[in-house]
Formats: structure tokens, sequence, C-alpha cells
């Protein structure tokens, strides 16, 4: 949206539509990322408000987590960077596995007796 003289954007379009600039950007010692707080960054790299690295290292976040926030928001936007909604989708992963890790005094035995 603008910049400032020396060719860096000073404020951006947040996810909800209006202008974001650094001063609206979350604390940078939060204890507790919502997903809202992980779009505002999300919405800051992509504009170019913040590089990767500043956002990476401001926010003590590593780079692989920060490509997480990325595709998670690219296909899912908001709803898709919710903590539970990850975590969710680990449950039913283990869940679906343990269906298919029967007992043993379950399994047959063919062709033992």
């Amino acid at each position: 949206m603008g910049s400032n003289s020396i060719g860096q954007v000073d404020r951006v379009l947040g996810i909800d539509g209006s202008v974001l600039t650094a001063a609206d950007l979350p604390p940078r010692n939060l204890k507790r990322w919502i997903a809202r707080r992980k779009a505002e960054i999300v919405a800051a790299v992509e504009g170019g408000l913040l590089s990767e690295s500043e956002a990476c290292a401001g926010y003590n976040i590593s780079r692989e987590e920060f490509s997480a926030w990325l595709n998670a928001y690219d296909r899912d936007g908001v709803p898709g960077l919710r903590a539970r909604v990850k975590a969710r989708g680990m449950r039913r992963r283990h869940r679906d596995e343990a269906q298919f890790h029967t007992a043993p005094e379950f399994i047959p035995h063919i062709g033992l007796d």
C-alpha cells in the first residue's frame, strides 16, 4: 500500500481489509498465538511490511513453523491457523491408526493349528 523513503512498505492490507502497520502487529513477546495474530504476521510478510527473516527472528518462530502458517493460511484462511484444527487432525490420525493395531489375542492364526 504505502512505502517510506527507502522503498520499504510501511503499511499493508490486513486480514480484515483494514490497514496494517508495524504498530498494529502483535507484541513480540507473545506466549500464546491465536489464529488472527498468526494471520496478521502472514499478511505483514506477504505484503512486504516484514521480511520472513524479520518475522521469524522477531517472534521467535522457526522458518518451518512460519512456512506451515503460510500453507495453512493459503489452504484454509484464518481457520486453518487455529491450533485446535491441527490437534483435531492429529487425534483423528491417531484414532485411524489405532484401528489398524489389533491386539494380538484377536489376530486369527490361520494354518497354525
